[in-house]
């Protein structure tokens, strides 16, 4: 009668840990899910990433309210969600001619612009942390610091549609 109380209580124990173990498992991926669509950023594993859209023609991509890049004659842009900073994935594919333009020698210029909705100082401290965004993941690339520079564009509002305003661009410059 012992042997068999003591089977049963390691079955109890063996489903209470199948059960706790699923359990584990759905809250870990229930939370991953509400960390990405509230928009959160993850803890610093890689630039954020939300859409990618690398092409040397896509204005649609930009078109939507989500992250995207594109190259467009030499200058990478990046275009941003309302109110985000994250980083598009795709960005190391479409800086890839930066990081070699600046290893010969040039220096990699980044400018932030923002649309013309909302709070005109919120939109520009917005613009300045996508350009840092940009910056990091130049950095997080092997772009040293000292060739990089951030660059107030004069006109910090940009012109066209308010996705295609949102927007950070990375040309290369002589050093």
């Amino acid at each position: 009668m012992s042997s068999s109380s003591d089977n049963d209580s390691q079955e109890r124990f063996a489903l209470g840990f199948l059960f706790a173990l699923i359990a584990l498992v759905i809250s870990i991926t229930v939370g991953t899910v509400v960390v990405k669509r509230s928009g959160a950023a993850p803890a610093k594993a890689a630039p954020a990433a939300t859409t990618t859209a690398v092409a040397n023609n896509a204005p649609a991509a930009a078109a939507a309210d989500v992250a995207s890049v594109r190259v467009d004659n030499g200058v990478v842009k990046f275009y941003f969600a309302s109110a985000k900073a994250d980083v598009a994935a795709g960005a190391n594919a479409a800086l890839a001619d930066v990081v070699k333009g600046v290893a010969a020698g040039k220096k990699a210029v980044v400018s932030g612009f923002h649309d013309a909705t909302g709070d005109a100082a919120i939109n520009a401290e917005l613009a300045k942390q996508r350009a840092y965004a940009v910056r990091d993941a130049l950095k997080a690339l092997g772009v040293a610091e000292d060739k990089i520079e951030l660059k107030k564009p004069e006109q910090t509002t940009a012109s066209g549609n308010n996705a295609e305003a949102r927007r950070v661009e990375v040309a290369l410059a002589a050093s």
